[in-house]
């Protein structure tokens, strides 16, 4: 490990996990958390201006969830090392994430000397997966294990599509939505239906109950800052 300075980026949703790791982090030489993010969307406009060595993401939050934020973050600044810390391990998105470029993927019950690690590993140009996660992985592979029907479809929606999906299970209107994305409302309409038309859903609770399931949002409300 180099002994300059390792700048990192916080992503997460709750700011006590946000505040947790930075205490973690900045106890360890060398490292200093220069950002923080509560949403998706805010990470990407954040990592692009202040372009850290390291995001520690998480993948359920508002506006834009962890996996099309680290799809933007590694398009917008290839050199940034993202690194997964999520409550659940999703297993469809595991695989996703690596091949997007994620440098790891941990769950939130691991050791902070794992989280060291990851940091460790990601720097070197090294992918660190949790254990648990390790294991699926393999198990996964071993047994070509399949996603269901519906989530496979999920695969099929553009990346604006995923976007639009995502702000309308969290319930945002339409108007808000094309304020947020900077597009006309007809254009938000035109995406809610082909998301509809490819995910075979026939109303907005089955697409919210879907998103749920995904992982993408949580069953709680969330306060939003954009």
């Amino acid at each position: 490990m180099t002994d300059r300075t390792i700048n990192i980026f916080l992503a997460d949703d709750h700011t006590i996990v946000r505040q947790g790791l930075a205490k973690l982090i900045e106890a360890e030489p060398n490292f200093k958390v220069i950002g923080e993010a509560q949403n998706g969307r805010q990470a990407v406009r954040k990592v692009e201006r202040l372009n850290p060595d390291i995001v520690i993401m998480d993948i359920a939050m508002p506006l834009l969830n962890g996996i099309e934020a680290t799809r933007q973050i590694k398009k917008l600044s290839p050199q940034t090392k993202v690194i997964i810390l999520s409550m659940h391990s999703h297993d469809r998105y595991i695989s996703e994430l690596i091949s997007l470029g994620a440098s790891g993927y941990l769950l939130k019950d691991s050791t902070g000397a794992e989280i060291i690690k990851a940091i460790s590993a990601a720097m070197k140009g090294d992918v660190y997966l949790s254990p648990s996660i390790s294991r699926r992985v393999v198990e996964d592979y071993l047994t070509l294990k399949k996603t269901s029907s519906r989530e496979d479809l999920y695969t099929k929606l553009s990346n604006r599509e995923r976007e639009v999906f995502q702000m309308i299970a969290e319930g945002h209107s339409t108007k808000e939505i094309s304020d947020i994305l900077c597009v006309s409302p007809s254009t938000v309409k035109t995406h809610r239906a082909n998301i509809m038309e490819k995910l075979q859903i026939d109303n907005i609770s089955q697409l919210i109950q879907f998103a749920i399931r995904l992982g993408i949002v949580d069953v709680q409300s969330q306060d939003i800052d954009t």
